[in-house]
Parts: C-alpha cells; structure tokens; sequence
C-alpha cells in the first residue's frame, strides 16, 4: 500500500504556477528587454560611427580651411602692409601740404595786415590832401572872386552893352574859368588875314604910339570895319544863324605892325568856318 501510495503523481499548487508563470513572464520580458537594448546599442554605435566619420571629415575640412585662413591671412597682412605705407605716405604729405598751406595764409594776412595799414595810411593821406585842396580850391573861389571884382566892365562900340575885358592873359584866364562865353586868343600882323573861331580878321592899319588900329572881320558874308580903335576897347557885332553878340577886345600893339588880343563868342557860336573875302 505504500508503494502504491508513493506512485501517484503530485499536482501543482497554484502558488508553484503563480511563480513559475512570474519566472516565465520575468525571463521573457529579460529577453525582450535585452533584444531592444542590443538594436538601441547597435544604432548608437552606428550613429557613432557615422558621427566619427563626419568628424573626421570635418577635421581634415577645418585643417583645410585653417590653411587657406593662413595663406589669406598673409597676403592681407602683406597686402594691408603695402597699403598702410602708402597711407602713411599720403597722410605725410597731406600734412605737409598743410603746413605749407598755413605758413602761406599767415604771409597773406601779414601781407593784407599791411596792405591794410598802408590803404589807412594812404586813406588818411588822401584826406589830408582832400582837406588840402579843398582850401586850396576855396581859396582860388576868392582869389577869382577878388579878381573878377578888379575887371573893368566897358561899354562897347556898338551897344550899349557893358562887358568884362580882360586886359592881360592872367584876367582872360579869370574869363575863361567863368565859363559863360568861348574865348580865342590870337596875334594879327599887318595885311594877313586870319582865321579865329568863327571869323575871319585882318589887320589894316596899326599905331604903336597913339594905340590904336583898325582892324576888318569878315563874318557871315559880311565885312565890318573897326577903324581907329583904342587898346582894350570891346570891338562889337553880331554873328550865327541865331546871331549872337561877338567882341573882340585888342590888348596889345608893338612896333612891327602887330597887336595881340582875344575874341569872345556866345557858347552856342558854332565852331564852323568863317566866311573871308
């Protein structure tokens, strides 16, 4: 009975399954696990040799790119060499033009400074003359009043028109500035006959020692006679298209049959030529 007894086969408690079904599971679960981190690990390394590789590749470009920095690095260097020298070149003689161009602009307005002085100067030169001529010219005004006062104012042989003559050339000088009348002065020989101004004149007789002449005009076709005449004694007649009162006034007889004297015209007498016979 015992042996029959020791034959029978045991039955599984349900805890042993529980546990047995826990290892299973665990084990699996281990072998899965396991399977997934292999092929993780198996990308990675993958990953990591293709991020080895990049970086190899990208050492030997940066070793490359080192090298063209270098070799461009030096020909700047060389190139900025040149150019910094060129520069500095430039920049000397742009300081140097400088210089040149200051030292030249203080001549200039050391020279202007003295031009300046020299100007006022002359300015103030020129004032003292102004004041000069001023005084010298109010006092040739009074001097020429004064001798226009000592002028003798003669009837004429025609009219009875009163005129100033001049009985010297310094008092026809004096006619002359007042600027009223034109005024010829001439010298007349004997038997010639001679243009002045606008008539012609000609001397038939003269008398050294009583003073006096007679004297032709020709004027206008016209043919006046002034005979035995005194010395400054206005010799009248009339003239011009518009006639105007003419004089002729003798200062002067000496020996040789000649006299000396002046014509005097209105200022609208036109210088046209005399009509002589």
């Amino acid at each position: 009975m015992t042996d029959s007894l020791d034959s029978t086969p045991r039955s599984l408690s349900p805890a042993t399954i529980t546990v047995l079904v826990v290892a299973l599971l665990a084990g699996l679960g281990s072998l899965i696990w396991n399977y997934t981190l292999g092929s993780k690990l198996t990308a990675q390394q993958a990953e990591l040799a293709v991020a080895k590789q990049k970086n190899t590749e990208l050492a030997a470009q940066l070793r490359e790119t080192n090298a063209k920095l270098r070799v461009t690095a030096d020909e700047l260097s060389h190139s900025l060499g040149i150019t910094q020298r060129q520069m500095d070149a430039r920049a000397q003689q742009i300081v140097a033009q400088e210089e040149a161009a200051n030292k030249r602009l203080e001549t200039e307005q050391q020279q202007t400074a003295q031009q300046v002085t020299a100007v006022q100067t002359d300015v103030s030169s020129v004032k003292t003359d102004v004041g000069g001529v001023k005084t010298d010219v109010a006092k040739t005004q009074s001097d020429l009043a004064s001798a226009e006062t000592q002028l003798q104012s003669i009837k004429g042989d025609l009219s009875d028109h009163a005129s100033l003559i001049a009985r010297t050339h310094d008092e026809l000088e004096i006619l002359k500035h007042k600027g009223d009348r034109n005024y010829f002065e001439f010298t007349l020989n004997k038997g010639d006959k001679q243009r002045v101004g606008t008539v012609t004149l000609e001397l038939r007789k003269a008398d050294f020692k009583k003073s006096r002449f007679t004297l032709v005009v020709y004027s206008d076709d016209k043919k006046y006679e002034k005979k035995d005449k005194n010395v400054n004694e206005p010799l009248q007649f009339y003239s011009g298209k518009d006639p105007g009162l003419y004089e002729i006034v003798v200062n002067t007889i000496n020996s040789k049959n000649q006299i000396a004297g002046y014509l005097s015209t209105p200022k609208s007498a036109a210088a046209s030529a005399p009509s002589g016979r």
